[in-house]
């Protein structure tokens, strides 16, 4: 498949903009359960130890932390879906992202600050603010252009390429749940 041009990706910035600001439909669940792996679920379990229950974000170390350990503000990798399905061109892709929740939501900091609450499922999450950028994996599977676009300034703004959360409130999550700002 081939990547989108920058004018391609900016042409997008419409309906991205337009993503609901209160509540949003969950339209994906990602587990990774190995380095590179990747399932789809149409249901899963949120924990405030573990993250998503299965993920192996627990065992991934971060550089952000000064022992290395996971960064317990990264628990949750979540994802505008509308930005996803502009830059994977086909909804089969969408886990090559990397992240783990595709939420039909607006994502930017002035709708989504650090500290806000999301009810989501029967779960409680909370967006943190540490930064979430593309990656060289990102480049690969999207493009050099999806790269420019999600980190440009506008795309920074607007949080394209995601945002991260922890789990403040165990709970189950279902692909069509609504996330509620609270």
């Amino acid at each position: 498949m081939s990547h989108l041009s920058i004018e391609q990706l900016r042409a997008g910035l419409d309906a991205i903009r337009d993503s609901p600001k209160d509540q949003g439909q969950l339209r994906m669940i990602v587990r990774r359960p190995e380095l590179g792996a990747r399932e789809v679920l149409p249901a899963g379990e949120l924990d405030p130890v573990e993250g998503l229950v299965g993920d192996t974000w627990k065992a991934r170390p971060s550089t952000r932390t000064t022992d290395g350990a996971a960064h317990p503000d990264m628990q949750l990798n979540i994802m505008n879906a509308r930005v996803i399905a502009l830059l994977a061109q086909d909804e089969e892709r969408w886990p090559l992202a990397g992240d783990q929740l595709f939420i039909d939501l607006d994502l930017s900091d002035a709708n989504l600050p650090a500290w806000t609450k999301l009810a989501l499922g029967t779960a409680i999450i909370e967006v943190t603010d540490q930064p979430h950028t593309g990656c060289g994996k990102f480049i690969h599977r999207f493009g050099v252009d999806a790269a420019k676009f999600v980190n440009s300034t506008i795309g920074k703004e607007l949080h394209l390429r995601g945002i991260n959360a922890r789990v403040v409130k165990a709970g189950t999550i279902r692909v069509g749940d609504v996330a509620r700002k609270i």
